[in-house]
């Protein structure tokens, strides 16, 4: 009997935890010359398909749900089923942007999902260390990023003139994934854009409610492929992890 409710109540706090991995891969590349950036090979594996498996070998997440353009969809799915991603996966249609794209992500996570886990289709570097630590965060917070602190000053600028330069030691460059309860998520989303406002990533729609967001240990490998310099960069880190 005490082995029957120990299972039970393992169980029931696996449900509790649901995490959905969510995975905006629906971009234009544009700044890639007209290539797709996820399709485009770093260690001998395309971008997404390295970002998916990564993702998919941390124990927090239950489920993964890729984003992809449309006539993109037959390529995707014929990549994932070669490389055997080890979660359950669904492939959507994005939208015209990136929150159109999470949105209709997260429209078809399962209905089990407490958390979810937004990981740029192009960071095909994170490691399973900050996966997990990013959403065991988030389990007692609600909402966690990755992020490194960052190295160059910064400076804030109109029509190129110098106006502010804020303290080095405040600044963070956010990476991801970013997790977060998924009603927060959702919630936080539609008022982004209900207001019309563009975020570039889903800390700044939960900012906007007021919510505090955690960071965690972030890595400056886990770069995010945005020009034909990242692959060049991505291709030395993955040579250099063996």
């Amino acid at each position: 009997m005490f082995r029957w409710i120990k299972k039970w109540m393992h169980r029931e706090e696996e449900e509790e935890r649901f995490c959905s991995a969510v995975i905006p891969a629906a971009g234009q590349s544009a700044r890639m010359g007209g290539e797709n950036k996820l399709l485009a090979e770093v260690g001998g594996m395309p971008v997404i398909v390295r970002t998916v498996l990564t993702v998919g070998e941390s124990d927090y997440i239950s489920e993964i749900v890729v984003a992809v353009r449309e006539e993109d969809l037959l390529t995707f799915a014929e990549l994932f089923r070669a490389y055997e991603v080890p979660k359950p996966l669904k492939i959507v249609v994005g939208g015209e942007d990136r929150m159109a794209s999470v949105m209709a992500a997260l429209a078809e996570c399962d209905q089990k999902a407490v958390y979810a886990a937004v990981h740029d289709g192009a960071r095909p570097l994170v490691t399973r260390e900050i996966i997990d630590e990013t959403v065991k965060k988030a389990f007692s917070c609600s909402a966690a990023a990755p992020a490194v602190p960052v190295k160059d000053t910064i400076k804030v600028a109109v029509d190129h003139i110098i106006k502010e330069t804020p303290q080095r030691s405040t600044l963070f460059a956010v990476q991801t994934p970013q997790v977060f309860d998924i009603a927060l998520l959702r919630a936080a989303l539609q008022s982004a854009r209900a207001a019309h406002v563009q975020i570039t990533d889903d800390c700044s729609a939960v900012e906007r409610l007021g919510k505090e967001i955690y960071l965690t240990e972030g890595s400056y490998e886990n770069i995010k492929i945005t020009t034909p310099e990242d692959l060049i960069l991505a291709e030395a880190i993955t040579e250099s992890r063996g």
